[in-house]
């Protein structure tokens, strides 16, 4: 299903320079798994030896190690020119399959045992690409998976404006 797992950038973090983007572990909400743009940052880094390590539409984001080991985020345009953190596993998924499709399977409490099992370790939690790149899903047709991933990425927008509503309410 994917192009590849790849490692993010062994950068600081400094102050955001109002074009890239830095998305590390932190960066990404608990709930929504959508960037957090409350606190952008930019890594620290020559941009010119850096594309390999700018987001494009439909790469997913898997934390690796820690407390937030499993944590998953899927990248849109509309986040702007993002760069990964290297606590972070990128993954391209091929043309065939659905990303939307991929990442709400990360919801499911087969990924969630998944994570459990495969992150035990002796000292922190962690769980390397070659163990993502073994965590297997049914996949229906590509049509099947763009419906299934666009009812739950509606479903996913109806709650977080929902949740906006109750924080203004409060």
């Amino acid at each position: 299903m994917t192009n590849s797992f790849e490692y993010g950038l062994n950068a600081s973090a400094k102050k955001f320079d109002g074009i890239h983007k830095y998305i590390r572990i932190t960066d990404i909400d608990d709930s929504s798994r959508k960037f957090n743009s409350e606190s952008i940052t930019s890594p620290d880094i020559d941009f010119s030896s850096a594309d390999n390590y700018e987001l494009k539409q439909n790469d997913l984001l898997f934390a690796r190690t820690g407390a937030s080991v499993g944590k998953s985020y899927i990248y849109t345009e509309s986040d702007g020119l993002v760069y990964y953190a290297g606590f972070l596993i990128r993954v391209r998924i091929k043309p065939e399959f659905d990303s939307n499709f991929v990442f709400q399977n990360t919801f499911t409490s087969s990924y969630e045992n998944f994570i459990r099992i495969t992150s035990q370790r002796s000292g922190q939690p962690g769980v390397n690409a070659k163990e993502y790149a073994s965590f297997e899903i049914s996949i229906p047709s590509l049509e099947e998976q763009q419906m299934i991933g666009s009812l739950f990425k509606q479903f996913d927008n109806l709650i977080t404006q929902n949740e906006r509503k109750i924080d203004l309410l409060k």
